[in-house]
């Protein structure tokens, strides 16, 4: 392993995260927000626990009470007044709907002069939940869209018109009290009405969009979720006040600015990466083969989500199995890294937040009798990144602002 690079790698993604922590973001939006009557809280994803921390900083006990709904072991700590709930993803389980329900309960007896000061992040379409449908078939229908290789917006226009928060459906609860959302936005271009599911803004999809889904990739939905496909979302909210913060673009930036300082040459690719894992890391791999030889330190960077069809039944993530597909393309190029994590610092069900591979993790692994090839067909880059120590593990991040990937390019004499 060249360890030069993996530093380096490493000191990027770190930089780059740092940068995009929603505290600064969640308070310079409160600064334009009109408050008023009692104020709850309630933060839902992978980043609410770090949001409803800010926001809690910035006005105390003003804030009456609050729910707390992210990801297991996403919780920090205690927040005074505040409920924390973790609770399942990408998956809902039967903490999401408890969690939920706590927080309906919070907001049933609200009036035209008070607030919901409401938090939302990436992954809340999971942790805000009360479905329409048997918790078990959401899960299932979740987990088919998953499987089959579904984009976050394909997925989000199902299971919205499955949920009675989804699709604006909890800002209609609210009412008549209002709404002041503050989203840190996980979807490419930032479409607020899919970040989350848009449980507190107007829906853009529609019905047959819902349907064009399901047979494009043979649901099997029962007779009541058909029905509820079909079914029109609010498409007005007036009660609602929505500011968004963060995104894919923000982490590139980030990304660039600490190439910069590492003395590497930041070149964008994209913020917008939207294809398969393993098409993304082979890409990236040729790009580097492309310039090995131009005597240049450079980072090519690019942002967004790839997707995984899954065929096997290994361990591991989008961002792994692209660095993983990295590997075979770089191989013998000693000065070439490509490294891959989720802003979040999780990646799939797994304790990693993406994954790192060089030159020499390819023959590294043939050394071990081990195939690409057959790793990729059983999704089982978790358990061969972490024999060669490509695992990268930062823990919790308290942000989720999608994924960014990192294709670098030493020089051939190392320096």
């Amino acid at each position: 392993m060249n360890r030069k690079l993996r530093q380096d790698a490493e000191a990027i993604v770190h930089a780059s995260i740092q940068a995009v922590l929603p505290d600064r973001a969640v308070e310079r939006a409160m600064q334009k927000m009109k408050l008023s009557g009692r104020i709850v809280l309630i933060a839902a994803g992978k980043a609410a626990w770090q949001m409803a921390k800010a926001a809690h900083q910035c006005l105390g006990d003003r804030i009456d009470e609050g729910v707390v709904i992210t990801k297991y072991s996403h919780v920090m700590g205690p927040i005074s007044h505040f409920r924390c709930f973790a609770a399942g993803h990408p998956v809902p389980d039967r903490q999401s709907i408890a969690a939920t329900e706590a927080a309906l309960q919070m907001v049933s007896d609200l009036n035209e002069n008070d607030t919901v000061l409401f938090l939302l992040s990436g992954g809340g379409s999971s942790l805000f939940e009360s479905p329409l449908i048997p918790l078990k078939e959401a899960q299932e229908i979740t987990e088919q869209l998953l499987a089959r290789g579904a984009d976050i917006v394909e997925i989000n226009t199902i299971r919205k018109r499955l949920s009675s928060v989804k699709g604006g459906r909890f800002a209609e609860i609210c009412s008549p009290a209002r709404v002041e959302s503050i989203v840190l936005s996980d979807i490419l271009g930032d479409p607020l009405d899919m970040i989350a599911s848009g449980p507190a803004y107007p829906d853009s999809s529609t019905a047959e969009d819902a349907l064009r889904i399901q047979q494009k990739y043979q649901l099997s939905l029962s007779e009541a979720a058909m029905g509820l496909i079909q079914q029109e979302l609010p498409r007005e909210l007036p009660n609602v006040h929505t500011q968004i913060t963060g995104s894919v673009r923000e982490l590139c930036s980030a990304a660039a600015n600490a190439c910069r300082e590492l003395g590497y040459e930041p070149i964008l690719l994209t913020d917008q990466l939207c294809c398969e894992a393993r098409e993304a890391g082979s890409f990236l791999s040729s790009i580097l083969k492309t310039h090995a030889m131009d005597g240049k330190r450079k980072c090519f960077i690019a942002g967004g989500e790839t997707v995984v069809k899954v065929t096997g039944h290994g361990m591991g993530g989008r961002n792994q199995e692209l660095a993983l597909a990295a590997a075979r393309g770089i191989r013998g190029i000693r000065h070439a890294a490509v490294c891959s994590v989720g802003s979040d610092g999780t990646d799939g069900p797994t304790d990693a937040a993406g994954g790192y591979v060089d030159g020499d993790t390819m023959d590294e692994l043939e050394a071990q009798g081990i195939s690409i090839d057959e790793v990729l067909r059983e999704n089982d880059s978790y358990h061969v990144l972490q024999r060669t120590g490509g695992l990268i593990v930062t823990g919790p991040t308290g942000t989720n602002v999608n994924d960014v990937s990192i294709a670098l390019l030493g020089t051939a004499d190392g320096i």
